[in-house]
């Protein structure tokens, strides 16, 4: 049986730092699993690995109201 990979890599764009925290720009890299859990960790000295259920969940969570973009790269 073959398997088909889907998993997809992106980035967190942050137009406007609302925290005052991250930065703006590319601050954080993530992957979209299969099963449409994601990864994301922060590109930045004070970083972090983080799981989420899905891309929904994450932008919620990081979006801040359209402040960040997610670009997806595959």
């Amino acid at each position: 049986m073959e398997y088909k990979v889907r998993m997809r890599r992106f980035l967190l764009n942050r137009v406007e730092d609302i925290s005052g925290v991250s930065g703006s720009g590319i601050v954080a890299q993530g992957v979209q699993f299969d099963n449409e859990f994601c990864a994301l960790t922060w590109l930045h000295e004070l970083t972090s690995i983080a799981f989420y259920q899905n891309i929904e969940d994450l932008e919620k969570i990081h979006g801040h109201n359209g402040a960040t973009k997610i670009l997806w790269i595959d």
